[in-house]
């Protein structure tokens, strides 16, 4: 199922940190097409299961899904969907780390 969407980053302290990065970084290249692919199909992650959400998630987002982006380098993006309206979704980007970060925010 393709649904277009429209990207937002959770908080503005947030969005100042994905600015910041420098245009020519390989990681903000990656997240400019990552944010792209979520504009075409806000399903163009990897579903988490519920299970495996970070209760910090849910506490302080309210979150009921929770998608992974693979970026290059072992980097991940953290996403979720939320409805805008009855014809279009919202990805709102929650976080982006390395993949230690990662697996130590999972638990893994």
């Amino acid at each position: 199922m393709i649904k277009p969407s429209k990207v937002v980053f959770i908080s503005d302290e947030l969005e100042k940190n994905f600015n910041s990065l420098k245009e020519d970084d390989p990681l903000k290249k990656a997240m400019i097409r990552a944010i792209q692919d979520l504009k075409e199909n806000a399903f163009s992650g990897i579903q988490i299961p519920k299970r495996l959400f970070p209760k910090e998630y849910i506490q302080k987002y309210g979150i009921n899904n929770l998608w992974k982006y693979d970026l290059p380098r072992g980097w991940r993006l953290l996403y979720t969907i939320a409805p805008n309206n009855e014809v279009e979704l919202i990805s709102a980007i929650l976080e982006w780390f390395d993949h230690k970060d990662y697996e130590r925010k999972f638990g893994y």
